[in-house]
This record gives C-alpha cells, structure tokens and sequence, in this order.
C-alpha cells in the first residue's frame, strides 16, 4: 500500500466530529486549532519562526519535526484544558495511575491521528516539499522504561483516555532511559540515551507545582495541647520535584489526560561560602546529588550505591505524586476522610509501593489525622497490581539501608506491621510460621522490609495479570494474604492498544480489516471476530497473505539497513523479542537454531523450511548470564550466516536496541512468535498479544496470558509444547536431574558441545562455559526438560507453514480472536471492579472569533 493509501485511512480513522468544524461556506479558524491544510500551514510556519526560531531557509529536518509536534500539540491543549475543567466541574472519581516505568512509544504519528489532522498535515507538509514520513524518523523514542512494565502502563493510559476516564499517570522524568544497546564485537554495550538532547515538544514544564522531598536524617517526638503524639521528621536534605505534563490524548474522543512526570533538582543548587573557599566541587555537590535521583532509569543494583539510588528513586516520585494528589483533592477544601471516593491510587507493581507508609505519613504528621482514620483511607485508596512471580522482583530493602534513607517511613511500617501481625495472631492463634511470613520484615542475618507485603496489606484490592498468574498468586506467593483477604484478590488479564499496535504500526492491515467489517474494531477489538466468516474467502486469504509479504519486505529492507543481513521475506520469520532473561529462555531459541545448523552439516542436502530467526532484547547492565546469551546469539548469527554450506537455509539476527518503535516494525513482519518462557514464570506477557493481534502464530507453553490466548484462538492454531507448571513442580519433586536429559538426548548433547567446543567462539574455548554448565548441572528454567518437545513442535510448525493456505486461515483466526486481549477491556474492569471510576465524556464547542481574546476569570467570593 502507498503513503497515499494509508494517510487516507489515517484521516479517516478520526471522524470529522472530532475536528470540531461546521458545514458553513465562510469558516474561519483559529490558527492554534484549526484543521484545514491552509490553516496548518501558518501553523506550522509561525512555529518553526517563532518557537524554533529557523527560517526555511537554515532550518533541519529536526526543526521541522519539532514545528509539526507544536502544531500537533497545539489542537490537543484546548482539548486537554476543557478535559480538567470537565473534571472538576463534574466532581469526577481520578484514577490514578503509579508505575515507575512509561514507555510512552514515538508521540507524533499517534496525537496526529488523534487530533484528527492526519492527512490535512501530509497535504499542508508536501506542498512545501516535506516529506512527512521523514519528519517521523526525526523523533526520539523514550527508553523510559524495561519491558513489558511500561508498555502495559502506556497502554492503559491510552485506553483510558480513549473510554474518557479521568486519569493521570505519574512516573519518573528520567533523563537518560533505559540505555542505548550498542553491540561491540557480539557483546552488548550500554551508552546513554540521550532522548532529550534536541528538546521534547510534547511535555509541558509546570514549576509551579514543584514539591519538596525529605530523605535521611532523624524524627523527633512531642505531645501537643491535648497531649497527642507528635512525630516530626528533621531530613538531612531535601531535594524538589517538577513535574512535566505529557498529554494523552484518546481516539474518537476529546478527552485528554495527563501523563505527570518528575524530575529531581536541589532545594539549594549553589554554596555561595563554599565556592568562594575554593571547593568548587562541593559548592555545587548537593545540585549533583539531587539531579541523580531522575537521572537514570534503574541504575545499577548491584552496589550498595545503586540500591540506596533506587530507593532513593522510588520515594522520590512516590511522595511528589502523592502530594500531587492531596494537593488537588483539598483544593476543594473537602474532607480527607472522602479521599477514596474521589481518587483511586493503583501501585504498578512493587516499585511505588513504599506509597502506603507515604499516604500514612502525609495523613498523620502534615494533616494531623488519627492513626485509624488514616489508615482507613490508604487502605480504601490503593490498589496493587502484582506483575512478577519470581522471588528477586518482590522488592526487599534493608532495614540499615531504609531506615537510614527514610527514617519516618521505617517508624510507620513497624507501627503497621505491629497491628497488622495482631490481626493475624487473632485469626490464626498459634502459628507462628504463618507470622513469620506475612511480617512486613524479613528476619535474617540483614533484616529486610518486603514491599510487596507492605502493598497487600496497605491495598484494598490485589490483582495479577494473567489467569495462571493469578491463580498461582493466591495459592503460592501470597498465599497467606490470599487465605486471610480472599476477597481483596482478583484477576485482571492484561490488554494492548488497537491503535498503535495495529492501527498505527500495522496500517495495511488496519485498511485491509476496515474495508471489510469497518472501523469499529479500532475502539471494539472484539468486532474483529467478524473475520472469521472471511477465512473461506480466496481473495482475502489471499489479500491477507499479500498484506504479510510487504510487511516481511520492510521489515527485510531495515534489517539490511541496521544489520547489513540480507534476509529472505519468503523464509518463515521466527521471532523472539523481549527482556533478555533466563527465565524467557531465549537460550532454549539458541539451541534450536544450533540443533538445525548441525543438522545441515551432518547432512548438506537437507531440504527444510527456509528460516529467518530475529532476536532482540537488552539484557539489565549488571546480569552476566544474560549478557552472554546476547553474545552466543550473535556469535552463532555470525557462524550460521557466513556458512556456505547453509545455503540461505537460515539467518540469524540480532535487533540491537530494540524498542517500541523497532517492535512496531516487527510484530506486522512476523510469521511465528516465540513465547517459551519456564511455565510459571511469566506474568502475563503482552508481546504475545501483539503478534497475536498481527496476525502470527504463537509456539509457547503454558504460562502466563499464553493459557488464554490459546484458548481463544483455539488449541488447533496454538502450537503447544513444554511442562506444565505441575509437571514441573513435580519434576522438580523427584529430583530434576538434567544431565539425564543431556546423556540420552544425541541431538541436545551435540549442540551443548557444540557451544562448550568452541565452535562459535573461536580462540576463547571457554567463553560459554558458564551457559553450559548451568544447563548441565541444574538448569533452573527447565531447558533441557524442555528441549525435545520444542523440537518436535517446531517440526510441526514447518510442517503447516508449508501448507500456506492453512496457514493464512490460522493467521486470520489469530487476529480475528484476539478481541478479549485490548487494553479497553482490561481498563474497563479495573473501573467497575476495583477503582469504581465511570466516564466523563468531554464537549468541545466550535471556534467563534468574538470569543477570542485574553478574559480574566471570576472567581467566587
């Protein structure tokens, strides 16, 4: 499909509704909300001179970019404005939404379409020679985030918006993302990412908002005239938090939220007496010390440094948000004990759940509450969303290390944890192991505060993510919260966005399925079931197939841009792009391309079915073992590629920094998507959802929304294999011996010695010896147990991949049963079971002339 084809259902995505224009013959327009093409043109024109200060004439493509993104954003203020004025005047219940990651994706092909100005702006750009597909290479893409944490995030915000839910999402201005990927001689290589290096057009800076944070030092106690205690915290420093507001606009609708994000500077930037000793250093020390904290998304645990700095992180825009909220609520000089009914605070997983003793600190030493009603209203206020089954990401934090960062808080969590161990004395007298483990403090050599334990109890409602996540939180890791509160616990399966993750990184297809069943589907994903009564229809399997190979094509031109690989668009693409951890077992992916490429040498003539094997994922700075899986993938990549032998049988590519962007490449591209995690470690999982919203076949196991994704699409067009996570439990029961698996399996030994010979590591012998070993001796994530059921399943996989009209059909079933899987419906329970928040739909009235002007407000006596 042409650009011309795919502006014009980008424009008409939007209804005209949302342009806020009337069938009149004379229209005249203001020129900051205007939508005909004349009109952007000034726009974009005044932006560039006046906001960029460029002229044509020396202005960059980047200039014009940010010119565009002002313009853009320009249409979605007066929207987002009325949204907040909408709020207020209705009284409106907020939802919001605490999570230290936003991966917020590319902003200006999205807002674009949801200004509703996609095509009026291709046309007003191209008359002037500007290619609009240029300008959005131009935008940076905001590694604010790890994974699927973040994206989940981002995609709850959109929905949100999108149901016209009052929302703001608050989270961490992180001045540096994740980390640029580099990779250096098949190693991974992290550097800077500088994503606000030219400027960001989309945030808008409110220092009027600005608050103060306490870390360290001491509190202090008195009783007051009516002899009640009082505790005051004396802070070694405070340092303040400025938020930047992003706006997030919904589709088909006028609302627009707000994403707040902060950013950390020193209450006293510059020691006057200190520089003008000499220590010019120190004179600006603290300046240095407060600006770390938003500097970096998840530094380094691995050092005492870099666990005091993200702890230091996560109270850090706890505390900023929650003052945020208190601060909007009395506004209305409203009583507090009423909070709950007009907020409704979700935790994003353990990382802000330091919240509780936040909220019970702010209640009872800045506005003076009783420790009972205070406690009322936190528990009534937050929920907590768990995301993780394995021990190490249910955050512990030293006593040493918490207490001396957060005096107060400490004081707070053992006030809680006293009440609370007292509630449970009494429901479960004598048991004391009970006890133990439900104590918000971990008894040991270091005693430890265990967040997620702390969030359950500060919670009124506890949600997992996935069926089989749910399921196996209640009954193995928070068991005992689950036996004591079985009613605080639910199951809230998560959901992606239609819009960017079809509608946006997949238009050929969007138009394909829209010219079909129509556009309801972008804001109804279950319409989609509507294709099924296409699968028996020759000319759209074969429109559908058509759709597939242009995407593989493009997806085949970048890998040659960026990887210099030549790949085949006709090959099956077999793809696994994620987290690099062990638990994902991107190794187990490894063993297969080596399995096949010992299959070849064994036998040259082998026919099989063309592969292209594409893998991509940053592995945390500080994880060894991941690390060096990066470092096999890529060195079998450059042995399987450079063989003769293989004769453009297979390909192996690495897709270094992958991104949300780069994922909006390779989920339309992708034939096979690989979600093989160790059943019961997975969460949940939304790349499976994306690729399954593409149009690919999944190979997985039972784990995570893989349960239910394969039980929607239907058991025959799931490609299943692995242990279950009885099986496993089981196994593990027995005594998982895996060597076993290594002596009796030829195939698995000869690959494992293959990697342990040598062979993709030329001159470094040993270098692997750690994957291997690991593998052999006790193989925590199940690989070799695994191992052969993956391979026959894989063989199967060829098998249907040959019958292309088969697997067409099994494609179409895949996009047309994945309804259940939008983002819409999961937002759409967290409001009517857990938040108890409803829609406010906002009115925009036309543009008059004689409204405009500069007016000032009346304001009440």
């Amino acid at each position: 499909m042409g650009n011309e084809k795919q502006g014009a259902f980008m424009a008409h995505s939007v209804p005209c509704g949302a342009r806020r224009t009337e069938a009149v013959k004379v229209q005249v327009e203001d020129d900051r909300t205007g939508m005909s093409v004349e009109t952007l043109k000034r726009a974009i024109a005044d932006n560039l001179y006046y906001l960029q200060g460029k002229s044509e004439r020396f202005a960059a493509p980047h200039d014009y970019y940010m010119a565009l993104s002002y313009t853009v954003r320009d249409r979605l203020i007066h929207r987002w404005i009325k949204s907040v004025e909408k709020y207020v005047l209705s009284d409106a219940k907020m939802v919001f939404y605490l999570s230290a990651e936003f991966l917020m994706g590319r902003q200006l092909r999205k807002n674009l379409v949801s200004a509703g100005c996609w095509e009026s702006a291709r046309t007003a750009l191209g008359a002037s020679g500007i290619n609009l597909d240029e300008l959005l290479e131009e935008e940076p893409d905001p590694g604010l985030g790890n994974g699927g944490l973040g994206r989940l995030a981002a995609c709850f915000l959109d929905s949100l918006s999108t149901l016209a839910v009052p929302a703001v999402g608050y989270g961490i201005r992180y001045e540096f993302g994740i980390f640029e990927q580099r990779i250096e001689n098949g190693w991974q290589v992290e550097a800077p990412d500088k994503w606000l290096r030219l400027g960001n057009p989309w945030e808008i800076p409110r220092p009027e908002r600005t608050y103060e944070v306490k870390l360290g030092g001491h509190t202090e106690c008195r009783r007051d005239e009516a002899g009640r205690l009082k505790v005051t915290w004396i802070p070694e420093r405070t340092i303040l938090g400025t938020p930047y507001d992003t706006l997030v606009p919904g589709f088909n609708t006028n609302t627009v939220n707000t994403l707040r994000l902060w950013s950390a500077g020193a209450s006293r930037d510059f020691d006057f007496q200190v520089f003008n000793a000499g220590d010019y250093t120190r004179a600006v020390a603290e300046k240095t010390f407060s600006e770390n904290i938003s500097k970096v998304l998840y530094p380094n645990d691995n050092t005492t440094q870099g666990k005091e700095l993200r702890l230091q992180q996560q109270y850090f825009f706890v505390s900023c948000s929650l003052q945020d909220i208190l601060r909007f609520y009395t506004a209305e000089e409203r009583d507090l004990r009423g909070l709950h009914e007009k907020a409704a605070v979700q935790l994003n997983d353990t990382h802000p759940a330091v919240a509780v003793a936040e909220l019970m600190r702010l209640l009872i030493d800045e506005h003076a509450l009783e420790w009972n009603t205070a406690w009322e209203i936190t528990e009534k206020t937050f929920g907590y969303t768990n995301h993780t089954l394995l021990a190490e990401a249910l955050e512990r934090w030293p006593v040493a290390l918490f207490g001396r960062l957060l005096p107060r808080h400490l004081e707070i969590i053992y006030e809680i944890n006293r009440r609370f161990l007292d509630a449970v004395q009494a429901k479960f007298p004598g048991d004391t192991a009970r006890l133990w483990r439900m104590s918000l403090i971990e008894e040991g050599a270091e005693k430890q505060v265990r967040m997620a334990n702390l969030a359950c109890v500060g919670s009124h409602a506890i949600n997992g993510v996935a069926a089989l996540h749910t399921e196996l939180l209640k009954h193995d890791v928070l068991r005992d919260f689950a036996e004591l509160w079985p009613d605080k616990f639910s199951n809230k399966t998560n959901g992606v966005t239609p819009r960017r993750f079809l509608l946006l990184s997949n238009p050929k297809l969007a138009l394909l399925i829209s010219e079909k069943i129509g556009r309801n589907w972008i804001t109804d994903l279950a319409e989609l079931k509507q294709l099924e009564a296409l699968c028996d229809d020759v000319d759209f399997r074969r429109a559908w197939s058509a759709v597939k190979k242009e995407n593989k094509e493009d997806l085949a031109e970048y890998i040659m841009q960026a990887n210099g690989i030549a790949v085949n668009p006709a090959s099956l693409f077999d793809i696994q792009v994620k987290r690099i951890h062990e638990y994902k077992r991107q190794l187990l992916f490894a063993l297969y391309v080596i399995t096949l490429y010992n299959r070849i040498k064994a036998y040259p003539h082998l026919k099989m079915v063309p592969r292209t094997f594409i893998i991509g994922g940053k592995a945390a700075p500080g994880y060894f073992m991941a690390k060096l899986i990066i470092k096999l993938i890529n060195c079998v990549a450059d042995v399987v590629n450079n063989d003769p032998d293989v004769e453009g049988r297979l390909k192996v590519v690495f897709l270094r920094n992958f991104s949300v962007t780069i994922g909006e490449r390779v989920y339309p591209a992708c034939d096979l998507s690989e979600q093989i995690s160790t059943a019961g470690k997975e969460a949940s999982g939304t790349g499976n959802m994306k690729f399954g919203l593409n149009g690919a076949l999944t190979i997985g196991t039972l784990d995570g929304a893989n349960i239910e994704i394969r039980e929607a699409v239907g058991r025959e067009n799931f490609f299943l294999f692995g242990l279950t996570f009885d099986e496993i439990a089981a196994l593990r029961a027995a005594g998982y011996r895996p060597r076993d698996y290594y002596d009796q399996n030829l195939e698995l030994r000869r690959a494992l010695d293959t990697i342990a010979g040598g062979r993709f590591s030329p001159g470094e012998p040993n270098l692997f010896a750690p994957l291997v070993d690991a593998l052999i001796s006790h193989d925590e994530y199940m690989l070799l147990a695994d191992y052969q059921s993956y391979i026959d399943c894989q063989k199967h996989v060829s098998a249907v991949y040959s019958d292309s009209e088969t697997w067409t059909t099994m494609s179409i079933l895949n996009t047309a049963r994945m309804g259940y899987f939008s983002a819409d419906r999961a937002i759409g329970e967290y409001c009517r079971d857990i938040w108890h928040a409803k829609p406010y739909p906002v009115e925009i009235e036309n543009y008059r002339q004689e409204d405009a002007g500069l007016r000032a407000a009346r304001r009440g006596k």
